[in-house]
């Protein structure tokens, strides 16, 4: 089973869950053993699948750590915290998560961009 740990031990996911900001970036960190990196693999591709099909979804990419790096980074881009919900209790969604490898660990937060005079907007 995915371990799961909160990036903020302050402000927890479930936390997160209950604000409605309006669009938001749900950041998914994820570490596990190298030999589990196809299973890994597999498995976040076809729970993506199942995400973009889900109404309010509006990106995700996956990255990867260099160097053989087995520390993968999962951007997510959705309308509302209220997506993130539908989408997380979606039986096949979950179905489909069940399948990450036993040495998984997941670090999950939910981010909103931040305007920044004259370098971003939001």
């Amino acid at each position: 089973m995915v371990k799961v740990v909160e990036m903020d031990e302050k402000v927890t996911l479930n936390t997160q869950l209950q604000e409605d900001v309006g669009a938001v970036i749900l950041i998914n960190e994820f570490t596990m053993n190298s030999e589990d990196v196809d299973q890994f693999l597999k498995t976040w591709a076809s729970a993506a699948e199942i995400s973009k099909k889900t109404p309010g979804v509006i990106s995700l990419q996956l990255h990867r750590g260099i160097a053989g790096s087995c520390v993968f980074l999962a951007y997510l881009v959705f309308e509302s915290t209220e997506t993130i919900k539908q989408l997380y209790n979606n039986p096949d969604f979950q179905s489909k998560i069940s399948g990450y490898p036993a040495s998984t660990v997941v670090y999950p937060h939910i981010f909103k961009k931040v305007a920044v005079p004259g370098i971003c907007v939001d």
